[in-house]
């Protein structure tokens, strides 16, 4: 039987067979009831999309629902990245958001996606009762709509386009004027939401750049619109092949997760741009604050949260969870080892935009390529090498997971287990400073193995012995 189920970034599904208009008028009829009970529906609601199938459809059929709950919806006349999204709920003081996409997945599945009132990714105890209320609704005649005609008339519609308000908002967290002075700056917003943002404030200031897929694709050129290494290889290709090339710089389907390749086309791991970042921050852009990062991601963070003797704020996977610390202004930069970041003082939501400007400005103004900056960290503090890999259960392993991963080993690898963590799956660190995760998928028959040493032949090990460890 069909049921609704939020994960860490909202709702998911397959276009035609669970996304369906019918399934998303209940979804969307759900948020308006829980705005509704929270005594919050007079504030309105952002709605937009990604550049999905049927995105705009969504768009308009998630507005005729709220109009006919008597909620006001603010629709993005063009599709709009969630950090955008984020920026504008906090500007306009709205109630929320609702964001048609499915981020970085594959181009069959589109996505319903609910932030509330405080700009971030709404907290498993709002996405609960949505889930709550939509599950009673399947199948039933609930939704009462208005046409949009009505609904502007009635004044319970707005069009928008808050893509300029982000962008001057922008030049605040971030030197441009640095920027003008690195030289060429190839783009890849993977046909997503990323175009006009991207390349708009270097044309703005006669920025040289040169941009790849950068037209409305809904198949996303038969790759998922993530920028990761396997992903973008025809970005890997244009950046090694260009040597005026000193950067580049991609975003993801819905612009909240960067990818970047250095000077010679080498693909930078996301978790040692987080680390670079907060190291630069603090050291040259004096910030104050902590540093966040979710249990998966390298403790690198720590080491240069150490350096500067500032706290580490480890979360669950999700970054609902480091949006609020964000929110509560703690940190000065939290992110996910997923490619994901946002800084002290912007939006508590990830920025794939902000982070890219922010590795341009960071390159610009320390004067070297992101693997010099990388070695240089490296020598104050440490080396730290992460991987992460994906094991397939079968039905026999799946119903013994639990059972395994109750009965740990008290060594991996020879080193022994000094603790355990269980913020979020089960973290085994060791003795010799190395660790490895595991996180079963909620979804499927997979464990997400994570690991970290410090060099590639102890992290071959240790990732070997989890491996062992979960299935033989």
């Amino acid at each position: 039987m069909m049921r609704i189920s939020f994960g860490t970034s909202g709702w998911r599904g397959i276009l035609c067979e669970d996304f369906i208009v019918d399934n998303v008028k209940v979804v969307i009829r759900a948020i308006a009831d829980h705005l509704i009970a929270s005594r919050e529906q007079h504030k309105g609601v952002i709605v937009a999309c990604d550049t999905r199938f049927m995105g705009q459809r969504f768009v308009e059929e998630a507005a005729r629902v709220l109009a006919g709950a008597g909620v006001k919806a603010y629709l993005c006349e063009r599709d709009t990245p969630t950090p955008v999204i984020s920026f504008e709920i906090l500007r306009c003081h709205a109630a929320g958001a609702i964001n048609f996409t499915a981020s970085h997945n594959p181009p069959e599945y589109n996505g319903v996606k609910f932030s509330p009132s405080w700009g971030g990714p709404a907290l498993p105890e709002t996405t609960s009762d949505i889930e709550q209320r939509a599950n009673q609704m399947l199948g039933a005649a609930c939704c009462t709509t208005l046409s949009l005609e009505d609904a502007s008339r009635q004044g319970l519609l707005e069009r928008i386009d808050p893509r300029q308000r982000y962008l001057k908002a922008l030049e605040e967290k971030v030197d441009f004027d640095a920027i003008a002075h690195l030289g060429k700056v190839a783009l890849n917003p993977l046909y997503g939401t990323g175009r006009g943002y991207l390349d708009d404030p270097l044309k703005q200031r006669g920025i040289p750049y040169v941009i790849i897929n950068d037209h409305l694709d809904p198949y996303f050129g038969g790759q998922p619109p993530e920028p990761s290494e396997s992903h973008i290889p025809d970005f890997i290709a244009l950046v090694k092949n260009d040597p005026a090339i000193r950067l580049g710089l991609a975003t993801d389907g819905d612009a909240d997760r960067f990818g970047i390749l250095d000077s010679d086309g080498s693909y930078i791991e996301p978790n040692y741009i987080i680390a670079l970042l907060l190291d630069y921050l603090i050291r040259v852009r004096k910030l104050e604050g902590g540093v966040a990062r979710s249990v998966a991601t390298s403790h690198l963070i720590d080491a240069v949260a150490r350096k500067h003797g500032i706290p580490v704020y480890e979360t669950p996977v999700g970054f609902k969870y480091v949006g609020e610390l964000i929110s509560q202004d703690k940190i000065v930069i939290g992110g996910e080892e997923s490619a994901g970041l946002s800084i002290k003082g912007h939006v508590p939501e990830k920025d794939g935009i902000l982070a890219c400007f922010l590795v341009a400005e960071m390159v610009a103004r320390e004067g070297k390529t992101i693997r010099e900056l990388l070695e240089r960290l490296y020598g104050e503090v440490g080396r730290f090498v992460t991987r992460r890999d994906n094991l397939k259960l079968s039905p026999q392993l799946e119903n013994e997971y639990v059972n395994k991963i109750t009965a740990l080993p008290a060594e991996v690898a020879g080193a022994k287990v000094k603790e355990v963590v269980r913020i979020d799956g089960t973290k085994l660190l060791l003795a010799d400073g190395s660790w490895i995760l595991f996180r079963k998928s909620g979804t499927e028959p997979v464990v997400r193995l994570y690991g970290e040493a410090s060099t590639e032949a102890r992290l071959t090990e240790v990732m070997a012995a989890g491996r062992k460890f979960i299935v033989g």
